[in-house]
């Protein structure tokens, strides 16, 4: 059924509000920040010219390859991880556990707060002088030894322990949608193949269940993309950088350096770094929508 003009209009114009701010605000925001990339702006944004100047300047900066560096260890780590564990409560919650609502949603509750309070707890639980290994010492173990959030080697590996605490759930809701889409009749075949629970999840189930990974893994990717509320609120990128993300580059130098031209160029780098992602997940789903 054709729709009147009448009718076409009253569409455009209920659309109209959200293609404006998606002109204004993300298309125009980001020509706008690849452009100021391309300028020598510093305090304030100018037009001058320098092309591909402010890329070069930011690639031979120590912090930047440092923050790129942790970026890329606490990236692997927490997709990995996350999808593991995320994985492991699904399986565990589709064997029809008493209680499955109650446990669900406990297991759902850390990706209800914010980075910033997940931040703060795992700070303090971490906190050498009140955290776990204080406890540890109260109990009588003197040599206990918990410190990794205070040392610039392992400062990283402590915003995975909390980002992959809060993000799980999500994985867990996630995986459990894909398990319950699963046809009995495969459980029921391959009972009686006499084939073992891990083998029929390793051979069947997780090859069936690609697009929840698919789905998980790309979610997963732009939030490591993304760090920002987790590390300034952990560690502020310390000690010293040992725990910088580009994120927080950008943000220092946008605000507190006064370097647009640089920090405009670490966003387009971290932009491209998400179309990278995203844009290859996309094709997928395409061509199996045309597939189907």
């Amino acid at each position: 059924m054709r729709l009147s003009l009448t009718s076409r209009l009253s569409v455009l114009s209920a659309l109209l509000p959200a293609l404006m701010v998606m002109l204004v605000v993300y298309i125009g925001a980001t020509s706008w920040t690849a452009w100021m990339s391309l300028t020598n702006s510093r305090m304030l944004p100018n037009n001058n010219f320098v092309g591909f100047r402010q890329y070069q300047l930011l690639f031979s900066n120590d912090r930047w390859l440092t923050s790129v560096h942790n970026i890329v260890v606490y990236g692997v780590l927490f997709v990995s991880l996350a999808l593991l564990i995320g994985f492991l409560l699904a399986v565990a919650i589709d064997q029809r556990v008493r209680a499955e609502d109650t446990i669900r949603s406990i297991y759902l509750y850390p990706y209800s707060m914010s980075f910033v309070v997940t931040g703060l707890v795992w700070q303090w639980l971490l906190n050498p002088t009140l955290g776990v290994q204080y406890v540890l010492r109260s109990w009588g173990f003197a040599g206990a030894s918990f410190d990794w959030i205070v040392r610039p080697e392992t400062a990283i590996y402590c915003l995975v322990i909390a980002g992959v605490w809060q993000a799980s759930g999500l994985v867990m809701a996630i995986m459990l949608a894909g398990l319950r889409g699963i046809d009995d009749e495969i459980w029921k075949a391959a009972r009686v193949d006499g084939l073992p629970k891990w083998r029929v999840y390793i051979s069947i189930i997780i090859p069936m269940m690609g697009a929840s990974f698919a789905t998980a893994a790309v979610l997963l990717s732009t939030a490591v993309v993304r760090l920002y509320d987790l590390s300034v609120s952990m560690t502020n990128g310390g000690p010293g950088i040992a725990s910088e993300v580009p994120a927080k580059f950008v943000m220092d130098h946008l605000f507190e350096r006064a370097n647009i031209g640089l920090a405009t160029a670490a966003a387009t780098t971290m932009l491209v770094t998400v179309i990278a992602v995203v844009a290859p997940y996309l094709y997928w789903r395409a061509r199996k929508g045309e597939v189907r």
